[in-house]
Parts: C-alpha cells; sequence; structure tokens
C-alpha cells in the first residue's frame, strides 16, 4: 500500500502534435518541462511509460553558450540524439507557454555535446494550447556526415525485410547518411511501393546494423503528376529504438535533403517539403532545406493534450 514516504510528486508534461496545423495529426511528442530534477532511471520510466516514438525532457543548459538544454528517449528508453520532431515540439510547448523572452527570435540549444541554432517565429500572438499561435521553429542540424553504403548483394536481403522485391529498389543505392542520427536513405520507384512497405522487424535490424544505420527512410520522388516537382514521399521505421514507424522523422528528412542536393536533383539553398505519415492516419509535411553550414528543418505544430504525472518521492 502507499504510505507517507511514497507521497506523489506532480510531474506536468504536454503532448504536441508536430508537423501538424491541427491536433491528432502529424508526429506527436511527449514533453516534460522543468525536469532537472528527475534522475535519468525516471526519465527513461517516463519514456516507456508514454511510449511515443520520443519522449523530451527540458532541463537548464549545462554550457553556458546555450539557452536550454534537452534530452530525448524512446520507448525502449534509448537516448536519441539529432534536431527533429521531438526538439521542434519542445520548442513549440517553450513558445506557447511564454518561456522565451518577448522579442527574442534565435536561440542555441544543448542536445548531448552539441550545440545547435534555432529561431522561434510568431506570426501572430503567443502560442497556447491548439493551434499554435502561428508559432514556426526553424533549427539548423549538424553537417551532413555521409555513412556506409548498402553493397550491391545486399539488396535482396534489405527489399526482403522491408517485404518488398528488390526489383522495387531505386537504381541508386541505399546509403547512410547523419546530421546527428544516422539514417539509411533507402529509394523506391513509386508511391505505391512506399505505401506497401511492410517490415520484418528482426531482419530490418539486422540490415541496418550491418551498414551502421540506425533508421531506414523508404522514399520515392515520383510523385504522380504530370509537373516535374522534387515532392519526397517517405515512410521511416527504426526497429533497432523501438519504433515500429515513425509519422514525422526530422533527423531522417534531412539527410534526405542533403542527399537530394548532393545527386543534382535539389538545388542548394532549394527548400523541399516531404510528405510523411499518410500511411498511418497521421500526414506531416517537413519542410529541410541544405545549406553548406549544415541542414535547415522547419516546422510548427499544435499542443494537443497537457496532464501530470504522480510520481512516488523515490522517483523525483
Amino acid at each position: 500500500m502507499n504510505d507517507a514516504s511514497n507521497a506523489a510528486s506532480k510531474v506536468p508534461f504536454v503532448l504536441v502534435d508536430v508537423f501538424a496545423g491541427r491536433p491528432l495529426a502529424g508526429n506527436p511528442v511527449s514533453v516534460v518541462p522543468d525536469a532537472d530534477g528527475l534522475p535519468e532511471a525516471t526519465m527513461r520510466a517516463i519514456a516507456r511509460e508514454f511510449n511515443q516514438s520520443e519522449t523530451t525532457f527540458v532541463l537548464g543548459a549545462s554550457d553556458g553558450r546555450a539557452d536550454v538544454r534537452f534530452r530525448s528517449f524512446t520507448p525502449t528508453g534509448e537516448e536519441v540524439g539529432g534536431a527533429g520532431h521531438n526538439i521542434v515540439g519542445a520548442w513549440i510547448w517553450l513558445a506557447g507557454a511564454g518561456r522565451l523572452p518577448v522579442g527574442q527570435e534565435s536561440f542555441v540549444q544543448e542536445i548531448g555535446d552539441d550545440l545547435l541554432r534555432v529561431r522561434v517565429t510568431r506570426a501572430g500572438g503567443a502560442a497556447g494550447p491548439g493551434p499554435a499561435g502561428g508559432v514556426e521553429v526553424t533549427m539548423t542540424q549538424l553537417v551532413p556526415v555521409a555513412g556506409g553504403v548498402l553493397p550491391a548483394g545486399a539488396r535482396g536481403g534489405l527489399a526482403g525485410a522491408l517485404g518488398i522485391r528488390a526489383a522495387d529498389l531505386a537504381e541508386g543505392s541505399p546509403r547512410v547518411i547523419s546530421t546527428g542520427a544516422g539514417h539509411l536513405l533507402t529509394e523506391v520507384r513509386s508511391r505505391a511501393v512506399v505505401d506497401r512497405v511492410s517490415p520484418d522487424s528482426r531482419r530490418l535490424a539486422d540490415a541496418l546494423r550491418a551498414v551502421g544505420a540506425e533508421g531506414c527512410y523508404v522514399y520515392t520522388l515520383e510523385t504522380g503528376e504530370q509537373e516535374a516537382r522534387v515532392a519526397p514521399y517517405a515512410r521511416f521505421f527504426n526497429p533497432i529504438m523501438g519504433i515500429p514507424e515513425d509519422p514525422a522523422t526530422g533527423t531522417a528528412a534531412g539527410p534526405l535533403a542533403a542527399r537530394l542536393v548532393e545527386e543534382g536533383v535539389l538545388a542548394q539553398g532549394a527548400t523541399v517539403e516531404i510528405e510523411q505519415g499518410t500511411a498511418l492516419g497521421r500526414r506531416s509535411l517537413i519542410r529541410v532545406r541544405a545549406l553548406p553550414d549544415g541542414v535547415e528543418l522547419t516546422g510548427s505544430g499544435v499542443v494537443s493534450a497537457e496532464g501530470v504525472l504522480h510520481l512516488w518521492a523515490d522517483q523525483v
């Protein structure tokens, strides 16, 4: 039974739907503010409790050059780096809660050992629960780093792990690129193939480990339209981190923009909008721009829920 030594401590949290213009769309992230007093074991347990692709904790900066520090964990309790939808969601909450200085738009965020620039703009008014008052977050990811390339002899194995045929893969080799987290960028021939992907989690995890990747970003450049435009359509799978499928993945969208620039599909500095999450019924639109000194990721979102965790004294 509960006793006085285990009196409940109230820990607030919010749920933010990122890359969405209305609640119950985009990619949800759980955000726990003022988390400096939480032990790491409790952070991991909270992430398992929420079972979102990431749960992000807002902490005071440990580096004097930063304004805020973030730590994020997956449902399996693994800590993840990089600046994706989870960090966009945290900034949307900070803006909506009045935690940012009035008139200031540029900030520095601390994620692991990295200090990254972020810009928070408001189209009008302060953000709050519901549509986020025109708040838009633009973050600079790390300079893209190329990793492993899938060997030609492994294409059939990867295709099988994804539940498609080797002939469904596009001609370019699947390859790993990281702007904070390394993902295997895998182009396929059509939107229909993207929608047909049905991974075998164990086989896909083995294939990803073999090339030094964390997740797999399956995408196509085929739009089904007569007008030529670059509009990738994608899905993301990360069985290694316990994420069956993610509706919107900034740490994969950034590397994809860098790859498209490198391959001459996209001009450097041009913005590309990536559609993801449609297969999950949570359509998300992610805007990214590859620049010489990194990749910019832009998104907005809505605060869709607020609540309180009731934890025991030995958990905080």
